[in-house]
């Protein structure tokens, strides 16, 4: 049986994990006009970031990207992610382990 779970009932802000303790890992990112997120990055994860609404300037590494509501971009992890509101934004993001990561914790004991 799926897991069903409605993005707006979510509380946490900025981020909202979906499905805790789940994967891939799936975040809800809401930003006001003119919030970011500080630079960061997920080493092992590709990343598919699907705004929702709003608009936002994607920084990774040292380009910009300007993603608007129903675009959708996919990236490698192991770069410096750092998204900035241009307007009011919601953003569905989906971290997958990269297949390599996710052989190595299938042999696992």
């Amino acid at each position: 049986m799926p897991t069903i779970r409605s993005l707006s009932e979510l509380e946490s802000t900025p981020h909202a994990n979906v499905f805790p303790d789940e994967e891939p890992k799936t975040i809800r990112l809401e930003l006001d006009d003119g919030e970011s997120v500080a630079p960061h990055s997920h080493p092992g994860r590709e990343i598919v970031f699907h705004l929702l609404e709003g608009a936002i300037e994607l920084d990774l590494d040292d380009d910009t990207y300007e993603v608007t509501a129903g675009d959708v971009a996919r990236f490698d992890g192991e770069q410096d992610i750092a998204p900035q509101a241009v307007e009011p934004s919601t953003a569905l993001i989906v971290l997958a382990r990269e297949e390599s990561a996710a052989r190595s914790d299938d042999s696992a004991p």
